[in-house]
C-alpha cells in the first residue's frame, strides 16, 4: 500500500522543473565552455568540453576533448584526448588519444599518442613517447621519447627517459632506469637502480634493486640477486637466492630460508641434511625431507 501511494505521488506530483537558473556554458555542436577563456580559440571543433581557466583555449578545429583544471589542454589543436587537473597535457598539440588524470600529469607531451597518466606528474616530461601508461604520483615522470612502458606505483620508472618496453610495478620499481630496454621489475624497490640494463626480470621487493647494466637476469623473491650490479645471465630463485652476486654471469641458485629449531630425522634420499638453525640460513638446492614424509 505504501509503495502504491508513493507512486501515486509522484504520478501526480508537480511537474519537473529545469535548474534555475539555466546552465550557462552550452553552445552549438554539443559544445560546453565553462571558465577565463575557455574554448576561447573554438571554430568548428564538436563535443568538446572545457572548464577551467584557459582550458582548451587554443583549440580551433579539435574535437571530442575534455578539459578540466586550469590550463588543462591548453595548446592542444588535435581530437579525442582528456584531461583532468591543472595543468593537464597543458603543452599538447597535435598528439592525440591521450588521457591525464593529475595535476601536471602529461604536462609536456606534445605530439606523442595514446598515453596515460594518473597522478600527480604522471608522465609530466613526456614529449614523443607513444602508448605509456602510468599510474602513482612521479610514475614516469622524466620520461621524454621512451614507448610502450608501463608504471604502475609512487615514482616507478621515474627517471626513464628513452627506454622502451618496459614494465615496473611497485614503489620505485625501476626507478633509476633511463634507457634500459624489455625489464620487467614487480615489487616495491625491484630493479631499483637500474640504468642501462636489458631483458631483466625481478619479482619480489628489492630483487635485483642494485642492478645497473646486468642483462639477461632473472630473481624471483624477495632480496634475490639484490647486490647484482653488472653481472649478466644469472637466474636467482628463493628469497635472498644469489644476494652477494655482483658481477658474476650464467649462475643459477635455488635457495630458501629455512625455520626450524631442530634437525628433521634423516632420510635415504641423497640429499645434504639441514642444519639446525634458529635464524635463517640460505640453503642452495638442497633439502631434507622428514622420513615420515617419504614414499617408498
Amino acid at each position: 500500500m505504501l509503495m502504491a501511494l508513493t507512486f501515486l505521488s509522484l504520478a501526480v506530483g508537480p511537474k519537473a522543473q529545469a535548474v534555475s537558473p539555466p546552465p550557462d556554458g552550452g553552445y552549438p555542436n554539443f559544445t560546453t565552455a565553462e571558465g577565463t577563456n575557455a574554448l576561447q580559440s573554438l571554430t568548428t571543433g564538436s563535443a568538446n568540453t572545457a572548464v577551467g581557466w584557459f582550458s582548451l583555449f587554443s583549440n580551433a578545429e579539435g574535437s571530442f576533448n575534455t578539459a578540466t583544471g586550469a590550463g588543462a589542454l591548453l595548446f592542444n589543436t588535435a581530437d579525442n584526448n582528456t584531461a583532468f587537473g591543472a595543468a593537464a597535457i597543458l603543452f599538447n598539440t597535435t598528439g592525440i588519444n591521450n588521457a591525464a588524470v593529475g595535476a601536471a600529469a602529461l604536462l609536456h607531451n606534445t605530439v606523442a599518442e595514446e598515453n596515460t597518466a594518473t597522478g600527480a606528474f604522471a608522465l609530466s616530461s613526456n614529449t614523443e613517447g607513444d602508448f605509456n601508461a602510468a599510474t602513482g604520483a612521479f610514475a614516469l615522470w622524466v620520461n621524454t621519447t621512451g614507448q610502450r612502458n608501463t608504471a604502475t606505483g609512487d615514482s616507478a620508472m621515474f627517471s626513464n627517459t628513452e627506454g622502451n618496453n618496459n614494465t615496473a610495478t611497485g614503489n620505485a620499481a625501476l626507478g633509476l632506469n633511463t634507457i634500459g630496454d624489455q625489464n620487467t621489475a614487480t615489487g616495491a624497490g625491484a630493479l631499483f637502480s637500474n640504468t642501462t640494463g636489458s631483458s631483466n626480470t625481478a619479482i619480489g621487493s628489492d630483487a635485483l634493486s642494485s642492478n645497473t647494466e646486468g642483462g639477461g637476469n632473472t630473481a624471483n623473491g624477495q632480496g634475490a640477486l639484490q647486490d647484482n650490479t653488472t653481472g649478466g645471465g644469472n637466474t636467482a630463485i628463493g628469497s635472498g637466492a644469489l644476494l652477494q652476486n655482483n658481477g658474476g654471469d650464467y649462475n643459477t641458485a635455488l635457495a630458501f630460508f629455512p625455520w626450524v629449531t631442530s634437525p628433521p630425522a634423516a632420510t635415504t634420499r641423497a640429499w645434504a641434511s639441514v642444519p639446525a638453525t634458529t635464524s635463517p640460513r640460505p640453503i642452495t638446492l638442497s633439502v631434507s625431507v622428514p622420513a615420515s614424509l617419504v614414499r617408498t
